[in-house]
């Protein structure tokens, strides 16, 4: 067996022929599986693919096979497997570190599988985690599609760019949804086996990366990018470096701070980089006091959301448990972990994401740090990409330009919260929210409540102002003064929009 898996190019292209030929897609596992098979899979019930699989038609017997092998983690026949490869012969799969003998017959090593997007179907080359295999993963493990990768995937922002940096790519998951609107790819990591099956991934997909061994940006000194990428090791610990996957080898938040503060210097003007992080919390009231002075650090532009403030136990609980290890190793590791949160003062630690731009111009820094914990309201890269341009549009628009402006109302929704009293029910707040805008949200009180309604694109906003003063008995310039932040805060919020 070579020292890592996939090695041989030609071993790969044979790899993928077979696999392209039994139809192992995510379409053809769909099929094969059906919806509710398929949607329990995805949510870690296996045994119904199973079952799902012992029942394929005779022509599905090679992709039912393929299924086990590296979706279920099974064991099969020799001669099931031979036949599901058709004319790639096993020896050659498992003198490349594909699969592995036993008395009990064949099993894969790697976790294989497709991965769709909303253009494209990829195969994605990984090792199998603590739930498919016996005991604690390896040192050098390469994590697979997650929840981390598949949340920065979403987020990134799909314009077109000329070169781009995958900094932390493991299995190349990154690399791969910017390869359609991308140039060049630059894909650095610190594990060499990591390099090896994101190599694996790229040429299964006939793609061409620059994959670079090396920590943080120094694989890539003195060189600028249009769009980073980083899914890094941002587990915050003690600085140990138990599972690379996950530990940086520096204490605390260290990683995640170092990516933020020297985001800059590979940005060209008007890159960006989009950057998953965890950061620690000493005081709850003051979450964002670190990757605030952070970014201020940076000199960049800058939108940042905490999705998650776990308490320690919460989060030393997820990650000892994602490693796979013995119930007794994981309670000493746990315990030893806490006992560190402990001894510095430690209280939760924020989890989300930080979008940076590097301004085209010379001015300060547009920044805003916000929690957003609602589901349905995640960052996605068209609502990053809006983002920026409302914030744009709003710092090169003066209150006389808008109130000149004709202005129309998103389909948003009007909540109102209310409390039973004497006399009835008595409202105590109402927001407006956009439905899918992550943050966006407004509180409203009457007069605003009547403006956003009538802001329908038909007649310039100080009109509105003027009439809705009038109705109220108030001075048109005061109410307009009054009304200038939120209505600001409505356009940076896509809640309100200028009409062209």
């Amino acid at each position: 067996m070579t020292a890592y898996p996939l090695a041989d190019p030609g071993l790969v292209d044979a790899l993928g022929a077979a696999l392209r030929a039994a139809d192992f897609s995510s379409d053809g596992i769909d099929g094969l599986l059906g919806e509710q098979a398929g949607a329990a899979l995805v949510g870690g019930t296996w045994w119904p693919a199973l079952r799902a699989t012992r029942r394929a038609p005779v022509q599905k017997q090679a992709l039912a096979t393929l299924i086990r092998l590296f979706l279920l983690g099974s064991t099969e026949p020799e001669a099931d497997v031979a036949a599901a490869f058709g004319g790639l012969a096993v020896d050659d799969l498992v003198d490349g570190g594909v699969l592995a003998r036993d008395d009990h017959g064949v099993r894969a090593l790697l976790d294989i599988r497709p991965h769709g997007s909303d253009d494209a179907d990829y195969l994605v080359v990984a090792d199998q985690d603590a739930s498919m295999r016996s005991g604690a993963v390896a040192h050098d493990h390469v994590l697979g599609i997650g929840g981390a990768s598949m949340s920065l995937a979403q987020a990134v922002i799909r314009t077109p760019a000329a070169r781009a940096l995958d900094l932390g790519t493991g299995c190349g998951v990154q690399a791969l949804h910017m390869n359609g609107h991308c140039g060049e790819i630059v894909a650095t990591d610190t594990n060499p086996r990591a390099l090896a099956l994101a190599a694996a991934t790229a040429r299964l997909n006939q793609m061409n990366w620059d994959l670079r061994d090396g920590s943080l940006f120094e694989p890539v000194a003195g060189q600028t990018f249009d769009l980073i990428v980083s899914n890094p090791p941002f587990v915050v610990g003690t600085g140990a470096q138990d599972y690379i996957y996950r530990d940086s080898g520096i204490v605390g938040d260290g990683v995640s701070r170092h990516l933020i503060e020297n985001a800059r210097t590979h940005l060209n003007p008007g890159g960006i980089a989009q950057i998953l992080a965890n950061w620690v919390v000493y005081d709850e009231e003051n979450w964002d006091e670190r990757i605030r002075t952070w970014v201020d650090a940076s000199g960049l532009d800058a939108w940042g959301v905490q999705r998650e403030l776990a308490d320690p136990i919460t989060y030393v609980s997820l990650w000892v448990s994602d490693a796979g290890e013995s119930p007794v190793e994981a309670a000493r590791r746990g315990a030893d972990w806490l006992d560190w949160f402990e001894r510095e003062g430690i209280v939760g630690v924020g989890m989300g994401s930080v979008t940076l731009r590097r301004p085209v111009e010379d001015r300060p820094a547009d920044v805003v740090i916000e929690e957003i914990t609602a589901a349905g309201q995640e960052v996605t890269g068209f609502e990053a990409q809006a983002w920026f341009n409302r914030r744009d549009f709003l710092r090169a628009t003066s209150d006389a330009d808008l109130l000149a402006a004709r202005l129309r109302t998103a389909p948003v929704f009007l909540e109102s919260q209310s409390l039973p009293g004497d006399d009835g029910w008595q409202q105590v707040s109402a927001s407006v929210t956009r439905p899918g805008g992550p943050g966006a949200v407004l509180g409203v009180d009457e007069v605003l409540t009547a403006l956003i309604a009538g802001c329908r694109g038909e007649v310039p906003l100080g009109a509105l102002i003027t009439l809705l003063a009038d109705f109220h008995g108030v001075d048109a310039d005061a109410l307009a003064e009054a009304a200038m932040p939120s209505v600001r805060e409505a356009i940076g919020r896509g809640i309100l929009f200028v009409v062209e």
